[in-house]
């Protein structure tokens, strides 16, 4: 049994939501990544979605763009996000990391030697934004043989027989984006998120979490109350655009402050 599979399972017995939080790797320094994703543990997040940097990240909103532009500056590529992976593994051997990204770093570096570089650093699952699981074939064939998850992204507007592929091909847990558009972009709807999840449940036997719009306790909170588990990333994000100005300790602890409030708002949602 793989890592994400071993924390929702635990998570499910201690009657907790999971909380999964995004950040890109590299910024706003890449010697700050890895400290900071220990510090994320350490205030109550389950999972960490690590962001690979990209020239064209088609899915993010203004500030998540701006997070991947302050890692390339530092010259951050796939290889450098393993070895950030490799070195967070060293130390914690139980925390699932799921790398979010695009293809094309994936196909530059050849699907065999990523799946097996990534597996050997001690990831767990991948979501490729703009690669659907009909295409995914050979990619999925050698992240599996690897142990990596394959994870795909189920939008507001999916159709109910394409929901149904998507989740027959993701393992590790099902990723539902609650808003049209690009990340930190609009306001929660969560009546319609919770018709959503429910649907989805029908056909979703992996954990659902929502993502997309969830940016403090009380956003997190009814959303948790409907789903397994939710997932922040531009709130996140954004504190760590300030990081030359107010200083790395400073925003990172910003950055606990705000996932220590999630973590709060996610346990009394079951309370």
């Amino acid at each position: 049994m793989g890592r994400l599979s071993e924390v929702s399972l635990g998570l499910k017995d201690q009657n907790k939501k999971a909380f999964v939080a995004y950040v890109v790797a590299g910024d706003p320094h890449p010697d700050m990544t890895v400290q900071l994703m220990h510090r994320l543990v350490k205030s109550g997040v389950n999972i960490i979605e690590l962001g690979v940097p990209f020239t064209d990240p088609e899915a993010e909103g203004p500030v998540i763009q701006a997070a991947h532009e302050r890692a390339l500056a530092h010259q951050v590529n796939l290889e450098a996000v393993l070895t950030m992976v490799a070195r967070f593994r060293s130390e914690d051997a139980k925390t699932p990391v799921v790398l979010m990204g695009y293809l094309n770093p994936i196909e530059r570096m050849g699907y065999k030697s990523f799946s097996q570089r990534a597996g050997d650093a001690g990831v767990d699952g991948l979501i490729t934004v703009n690669l659907p699981p009909e295409e995914a074939g050979d990619l999925t064939e050698h992240l599996q043989t690897h142990g990596i998850d394959p994870i795909y992204l189920l939008a507001p507007t999916t159709n109910v027989e394409r929901a149904q592929r998507i989740c027959q091909a993701s393992k590790g847990f099902v990723y539902y984006v609650s808003l049209k558009g690009t990340t930190g972009s609009g306001s929660l709807d969560v009546n319609a998120v919770q018709q959503k999840v429910n649907s989805l449940r029908d056909y979703a036997p992996l954990p659902l979490y929502v993502g997309f719009g969830i940016r403090d306790g009380e956003t997190a909170g009814p959303i948790a109350a409907i789903a397994d588990g939710v997932v922040v990333g531009s709130a996140i994000v954004a504190l760590l655009a300030d990081a030359e100005e107010q200083g790395s300790e400073t925003v990172i602890q910003d950055v606990v402050n705000l996932t220590a409030e999630i973590r709060a708002a996610l346990d009394a949602s079951v309370s």
